[in-house]
């Protein structure tokens, strides 16, 4: 009995070191638009206007990729193996304390593409993570992923949260993942009551503007001063909302050696931190996501850590 080309296309994500892969079939995500329209319409996004540029090619991949017919989505695991310890230190988001995930899951994707390319059929395509009008979380719900948590991030029932999603997409018809029917919060709210800045409106709904990560990270000006003292000594994006959530309780950590820190980066006190200079700065933070934000915006962010 032949393997079919969906399984083929799992089995070399998992061999490439993705933490899980599910495929869906690209069509236009109407259930997401209401949802969008809201986010947009209420300024939910603050200052990242780009949230509402291709409004029709985020809901609709076939728009985004010229004969797209098939979504593979991959999920990777980013969880450390040693979290950052010592008293009154600023803290760096676990995403951002290795190799920036941009250039680690696109040369894995490359891999996985060139693979389908040259293995299975000829295929046009894109790949995507988080470098797009892409909804991410949505697809990966609908290639069997996991549910959106209260939070609003997806949550997969072995990985808990802590993982990057990136797409696939591609003109090659393939067999498809049923989309994620059940969700599993129950009645829990406390990613919701653990926010320090109150930054969800609603379940499922983020008011970008008051979110640490985006006051860290995305918002360009200084930090308004409501918000300063609610930091909880976040200087680079924040993990309150999946450091609670049980389903982070017991989190494998990632095998991917590129997601390791810089050597100097666990070990940096409070005096370090406080004496950071750019060249430190760049040399620490060299590979890091935590480059986009940029010195003069992290050393802003340092003096507001508490």
């Amino acid at each position: 009995m032949s393997i079919s080309k969906s399984s083929l296309i799992k089995q070399k994500a998992q061999e490439l070191g993705f933490s899980a892969c599910g495929i869906a079939q690209a069509r236009k995500l109407k259930e997401e638009e209401e949802r969008l329209k809201e986010f947009l319409g209420n300024n939910y996004n603050g200052k990242m206007g780009y949230l509402a540029n291709h409004f029709e090619k985020r809901l609709d991949p076939t728009i985004l990729v010229e004969g797209a017919k098939s979504v593979i989505v991959v999920l990777l695991n980013y969880f450390p193996e040693q979290l950052q310890s010592g008293s009154g230190i600023p803290i760096i988001s676990k995403y951002a304390y290795g190799k920036d995930y941009h250039i680690v899951i696109k040369e894995k994707l490359q891999h996985l593409f060139d693979y389908i390319n040259e293995e299975i059929d000829p295929i046009q395509g894109r790949m995507f993570t988080d470098s797009a009008p892409v909804l991410e979380r949505a697809w990966a719900v609908q290639a069997g992923l996991g549910w959106i948590g209260k939070n609003g991030l997806l949550l997969n029932k072995e990985l808990g949260s802590f993982f990057f999603i990136a797409e696939l997409i591609i003109d090659l018809d393939l067999e498809y993942d049923q989309p994620y029917g059940k969700e599993h919060c129950g009645s829990c709210n406390q990613c919701l009551s653990a926010c320090p800045t109150q930054a969800f409106v609603k379940p499922y709904v983020l008011d970008a503007r008051k979110c640490i990560s985006y006051l860290t990270i995305e918002l360009k000006e200084e930090i308004p001063d409501e918000f300063r003292p609610k930091l909880m000594r976040r200087a680079f994006g924040c993990d309150i909302c999946q450091d609670v959530c049980p389903w982070n309780q017991k989190p494998k950590t990632t095998d991917v050696e590129e997601f390791k820190p810089h050597p100097e980066f666990l070990k940096m006190t409070k005096v370090d931190w406080e004496n950071l200079t750019k060249e430190k700065f760049n040399d620490v933070f060299q590979e890091s996501a935590v480059k986009r934000a940029g010195f003069d915006k992290f050393a802003e962010n340092l003096r507001f850590v508490k």
